[in-house]
């Protein structure tokens, strides 16, 4: 009986995860009312409050229980990539492949979650409550800062503030295309490809371009 319990429990604490999670992408967290997220859950108020206590921490695992693995699966790739190498560094192109392409993959998952919970995390980057923001860069912080430690080795030549600017760059390209697109059906007035699994390649080779584009040069001007 306890058993069946908990994999009620569970099963509850996952439906509202998951409604909240869509409902967040369709209109925001502001937008976004618990009961809205009851209703889509087949669950009441008192559920959400047992579960998660309150709807900042309800949003925030909603973004831990896909993060978290996201990060581990990018963190164990890039130990697969330091161990191939040995003392050699990393090539840059795979290092961006297990940081990006790894992100873009789990957009592509459209039958388990991992689109929808991308398209929330890329529109969050852009537009970002200061509380989701603080609670992104902990998240983030171990594997950000692997991952440019690997870059800066890959790149000795390259200044490490230009190596920060093109990751910056980087991660805003990634999140406005996983975001959706919308703005580009805005701009262009149509737009029919929305396969998710294309995504992957065409980023990727817009990404890795843009991380082997000459330097800038920023002489004085006469």
């Amino acid at each position: 009986m306890n058993g069946s319990l908990a994999k009620g429990n569970g099963d509850t604490r996952s439906r509202i995860l998951d409604a909240a999670e869509a409902l967040f992408v369709e209109q925001g967290f502001d937008g976004t009312s618990m009961r809205g997220i009851t209703g889509r859950a087949g669950a009441n108020l008192a559920a959400i409050n047992y579960h998660f206590g309150s709807k900042e921490q309800l949003i925030q695992e909603v973004f831990r229980r896909r993060l978290t693995e996201l990060n581990r699966i990018r963190l164990a790739r890039l130990h697969e990539l330091e161990v191939e190498a040995g003392e050699a560094p990393i090539k840059p192109s795979r290092i961006v492949d297990a940081f990006f392409g790894t992100a873009l993959r789990m957009a592509a998952d459209v039958e388990g979650g991992g689109h929808t919970f991308m398209r929330l995390l890329g529109r969050t980057y852009t537009d970002p409550q200061g509380f989701v923001r603080k609670f992104l860069a902990e998240e983030y912080a171990e594997c950000v800062e692997r991952f440019l430690a690997a870059l800066y080795r890959a790149l000795p030549d390259v200044d490490r503030n230009e190596i920060l600017w093109r990751f910056h760059f980087m991660m805003g390209a990634m999140s406005y295309a996983i975001a959706g697109t919308d703005a580009l059906q805005l701009v262009t007035g149509k737009f029919d490809d929305e396969d998710p699994s294309r995504l992957v390649s065409r980023l990727m080779s817009f990404l890795l371009g843009g991380l082997r584009a000459p330097l800038a040069d920023f002489g004085s001007s006469p």
